[in-house]
């Protein structure tokens, strides 16, 4: 057979020159090896003949489409499993495994952003609440020491944030995003501040009101239903953090000049978000057809160079920034230690489907942000052209050594 050929043809090719410990193993009882080895790393095991074609176009896309649709099965380590299918998929001995580039671009419209995060984010509040910390925080967590529960990191990260953006009691917040309502909620505890939370999702909304209502501070927060085009007024400080990765990259302008025009003209605001390290990625994105399907439908992730310069063209200075990869890297390994930990509850919750695309999903993205694939930046902003700021001159205020201005 054709295929059999061109599988024995790519599975040598690989051997020859990578030497990658993985098995393929068919339905049929056949096996080839990709490399040298007494016992593989990896097993693909390809349940039917109608894997061969995702197969044998190994992208990142192609696996992960096949192992969703439980065409393949993977026996292994799970960071062994991501690791050798990154090593298949941008291969460089002529097989077909190298990572695909896509160009892409969405209009995101109203309808269409909302449909794209309720598809998300409406999974279900249980599916989340099983692997999430608490408070369900569904961002890059802040390792203040490195070695912090996840719990405790992501409480961390919410305080450096509104420490960062300097918030004092009686201001108002508004969260662009809220997801279940961790931000806010913190921010009217601790820091007393009056808030507004917007987000897309149903779910979230409800949740998060709840929360609200459970903590008795329905005086100090509301939660709403919509689109942060549709806010109108002024507010203190702006948060938005895991929110641009939706906004789309030829958005972006207009997504900060709408921050520019919420924000009060002595305010700041601050953008928390996932970029790509790929300085090319402004014109076309890198193998992420699999991300979009099955996902973050209409998701795009710029370059930092780009989003600083859309936030310079939406009026806003970028007044600090901070990159914290190796911290989402180390959030998406617990995320997904704890996946893993409730793989029976989660299946019989979600179905296999689901289960498989999440499984992949937080696992690749761990790959991704430890090996410099992606990044993640806070950026604290404020209105252009000003010329005086009420932030301390140094940056220890940030770290819980407070200054006089």
């Amino acid at each position: 057979m054709l295929w059999e050929t061109k599988l024995a043809q790519w599975t040598a090719a690989v051997r020859a020159h990578a030497n990658v410990p993985a098995r393929v193993a068919l339905w049929d009882g056949k096996s080839y090896d990709f490399g040298k080895f007494e016992r593989p790393a990896i097993t693909l095991r390809v349940k039917t003949v109608a894997a061969m074609p995702l197969l044998l176009d190994p992208s990142l896309d192609n696996l992960g489409e096949a192992y969703v649709k439980e065409k393949i099965d993977v026996e292994g380590n799970l960071a062994d499993i991501i690791d050798i299918g990154y090593r298949l998929a941008t291969a460089s001995v002529g097989s077909p495994g190298k990572l695909q580039r896509v160009a892409r671009h969405f209009t995101h419209s109203k309808a269409s952003d909302k449909k794209s995060i309720q598809y998300h984010y409406d999974v279900s509040n249980d599916f989340y609440q099983l692997w999430l910390d608490p408070r369900m925080v569904y961002s890059c967590a802040y390792f203040e020491h490195g070695d912090e529960d996840l719990a405790t990191a992501q409480l961390k990260k919410i305080d450096h944030i509104l420490t960062k953006i300097r918030l004092r009691p009686g201001q108002t917040l508004l969260d662009i995003g809220c997801g279940w309502g961790g931000l806010v909620i913190r921010a009217a505890q601790k820091f007393g501040a009056r808030c507004l939370g917007v987000t897309l999702s149903r779910n979230q909304f409800d949740f998060a009101t709840e929360r609200v209502k459970a903590a008795g501070l329905v005086d100090s927060i509301e939660i709403r239903l919509q689109d942060y085009r549709d806010l109108v007024g002024q507010y203190d400080r702006i948060t938005s953090i895991g929110m641009f990765e939706h906004v789309g990259r030829r958005q972006l302008p207009e997504y900060f000049a709408r921050m520019r025009k919420l924000i009060a003209d002595d305010g700041f605001i601050m953008n928390h978000g996932i970029t790509s390290t790929d300085p090319g990625s402004d014109e076309v994105s890198h193998g992420s057809k699999f991300i979009d399907k099955y996902v973050f439908p209409d998701g795009e992730l710029p370059h930092i160079s780009l989003a600083m310069q859309a936030m310079q063209e939406g009026g806003l200075e970028a007044f600090d920034v901070e990159n914290l990869r190796r911290h989402y890297a180390r959030t998406l390994r617990l995320w997904s230690c704890n996946y893993e930990a409730k793989a029976t509850t989660l299946r019989a919750l979600v179905g296999e489907e689901r289960y498989r695309i999440w499984r992949i999903y937080l696992a690749g993205c761990a790959y991704a942000f430890e090996n410099d694939i992606l990044s993640i930046y806070q950026i604290v902003g404020r209105k252009a052209g000003r010329r005086a700021s009420t932030l301390p001159w140094s940056r220890r205020y940030i770290y819980g050594v407070d200054t006089t201005l």
